[in-house]
C-alpha cells in the first residue's frame, strides 16, 4: 500500500493476477491510485480476480444444503475456524489469504473509473494487444474469473 518503489509515469503496462480481492476497500483505492501514478500517459492496466457476479449465480442456482458453505469456501469469504495460537493468528494475519473485498464488473468499472482509467473493458486470456501480457498470464486463473483492461488516459509515449 505504500507503494512500489518505481517512477512515476515509468511502466508501459501493470498486470495484477488474483490480488486486489485479497486487499480491504479502502486499500485497493490506493492500490489503484498507485498503479495509476506509475503508467505512461496511454499504459495498460490488465487485471484478472474472482468474478463475485458468477460466484452468485452458482450459489443462487445450487439447491443443496451446502449452498451457502460452498460459496464462502468458493469464495475465500468464509473462515471455518480462528486462529487459535498466536503462530496461527500471525500467519492468518500477514498471510493475507483471506479474500477481503469481491468485484462484479459494475462495480470495479466504478471503482476504476474513479481513479482516473477509461478505456475499461472485459478482458478474456491472452487478448492483450500489447504481447508482453501474453508472457505472464495462465489460462487457469482466468477460468470463471473477472478480467479487465483498462488504460491511463491521453496520447500513448512513443
Amino acid at each position: 500500500m505504500k507503494g512500489l518503489p518505481i517512477a512515476d509515469s515509468s511502466c508501459n503496462g501493470v498486470y495484477c493476477s488474483h490480488v486486489l480481492e485479497h486487499l480491504a476497500l479502502d486499500d485497493f483505492r490506493t492500490a489503484l491510485r498507485n498503479t495509476y501514478r506509475m503508467l505512461d500517459i496511454g499504459g495498460i492496466f490488465r487485471l484478472v480476480l474472482p468474478d463475485l457476479e458468477y460466484s452468485i449465480r452458482q450459489y443462487l442456482g445450487d439447491g443443496s444444503v451446502d449452498a451457502a458453505p460452498h460459496f464462502l469456501k468458493e469464495t475465500a469469504l468464509g473462515q471455518e475456524t480462528r486462529p487459535r495460537k498466536l503462530k496461527d493468528f500471525l500467519i492468518s494475519y500477514v498471510g493475507n489469504t483471506q479474500h477481503r473485498w469481491m468485484w462484479d464488473f459494475k462495480s470495479i468499472d466504478f471503482e476504476l473509473r474513479s481513479a482516473g482509467f477509461d478505456q475499461i473493458r472485459r478482458a478474456t486470456f491472452n487478448d492483450s494487444s500489447d504481447v508482453m501480457f501474453r508472457s505472464v498470464e495462465e489460462k487457469g486463473r482466468w477460468d470463471y474469473c473477472l478480467g479487465l483492461e483498462c488504460q491511463k488516459p491521453g496520447r500513448a509515449s512513443k
